[in-house]
């Protein structure tokens, strides 16, 4: 690619290594999409021809045993003298174009990040006497054949129930249960390729809204711009307090519950949440709860609630930005006045990768409006 920017292609069965020749040339377009939500995935396209003798019988491309389904991708892009690991995945898919035109027939495959192995077996797991950081940490060591490392936040909330009490029973994929149990707390469950390649990060615990903030945004600032594009929508309909009861099921006490304020870090100045003057009230039905299991349930309802007040989509010129946007973070936008200037966390982002062009797309959030910068 140009303008100092180079895109590396990695595959393999078991440890990627550096796509051939015949695979670089052929190569047409590079989608990555990453959101905070859900497994990132990806999507390269290859251009087919049938120009030599080799291809008489078949596109020459269709038979790369590299291509084959369930063989591992890396994808590292360098800006300047830095390299960054954008995908480290897995093809889940094919998908062949043959063209009536010459030289047109596409052949793409697709995949998602390696987290996907961790969702291809459904058990019937019982973790006695285990709290949920616990449980994360083992299921999570079991792909350590993918290079993946596990982050663990422990919640402030722990919960180790006696063999006596219950048994936290896992019924479905890895996948599912380490997002279910995260969910409990408002946490998240990821992984991100990196920061080295060939390894990946698994993290589970709260959305990561303390990290130094990433470079600005700007709009409409003449040489400094790097959007090309932006809107926003504010849903006031989205703030969620909790209220309501619950039976301790260790002391028997019928105890209040009640949630009307946010934990996550303050990225507006003026909360949704405190700023409204109304705001949806959910009732806290659950039982078999004891206070503090209560108390960190309600709290994740209400934090869920204000997560997405204020939502903002635009694309990002890759090169003028000189960087990767990364999605989970925290990034400034300015350039479009107070109410909606500041901090933002980075909710998802797609890159779209052709020969000398990359561009962004980008969905950042936060809980009101205001800056606080």
């Amino acid at each position: 690619m140009s303008l100092g920017i180079n895109l590396t292609l990695l595959m393999g069965e078991n440890i990627p290594k550096p796509a051939p020749r015949s695979l670089i040339e052929a190569l047409k377009s590079v989608e990555v999409t990453q959101s905070d939500e859900g497994r990132s995935g990806f999507q390269i396209v290859f251009q087919l021809g049938r120009s030599n003798r080799n291809d008489v019988k078949d596109y020459q491309l269709l038979k790369e045993p590299l291509l084959k389904v369930f063989n591992r991708v890396i994808l590292i892009i360098t800006m300047g003298a830095t390299a960054q690991v954008l995908m480290d995945g897995i093809i889940t898919n094919h998908q062949f174009s043959p063209s009536m035109e010459p030289g047109n027939s596409t052949f793409a495959i697709t995949g998602e990040d390696v987290s996907v192995m961790m969702d291809l077996e459904e058990k019937s797991i019982e973790h006695t006497a285990q709290d949920e950081a616990t449980i994360a940490r083992m299921l999570i060591s079991q792909y350590t054949q993918y290079g993946i490392i596990a982050e663990i936040v422990i919640p402030q909330f722990k919960d180790r129930p006696t063999k006596n009490e219950r048994i936290p029973s896992q019924q479905g994929t890895d996948l599912e249960y380490l997002k279910a149990i995260a969910d409990r707390f408002s946490n998240v469950f990821y992984v991100i390729p990196g920061p080295a390649s060939g390894s990946s990060t698994a993290y589970w615990g709260p959305p990561q809204r303390k990290t130094q903030p990433q470079p600005a945004l700007t709009v409409n600032m003449g040489s400094f711009t790097n959007v090309t594009s932006i809107s926003f929508q504010n849903n006031a309909m989205s703030v969620t307090e909790v209220k309501g009861k619950v039976q301790d099921r260790r002391t028997n006490q019928i105890q209040s519950v009640a949630e009307n304020t946010s934990d996550r870090p303050a990225l507006a100045a003026q909360s949704a949440l405190n700023q409204q003057a109304h705001r949806r009230t959910e009732r806290y039905r659950e039982t078999g709860r004891d206070t503090t299991q209560a108390a960190a349930r309600a709290q994740a309802t209400t934090d869920r609630s204000v997560d997405n007040v204020i939502t903002v989509t635009g694309d990002l010129d890759a090169v003028t930005y000189g960087t990767l946007l990364q999605v989970r973070g925290v990034v400034t936008l300015r350039g479009v006045g107070f109410n909606y200037d500041g901090l933002y966390y980075v909710k998802s982002v797609t890159h779209k990768i052709n020969k000398g062009d990359y561009k962004q797309s980008f969905t950042i959030t936060r809980e009101g409006l205001g800056s606080t910068v």
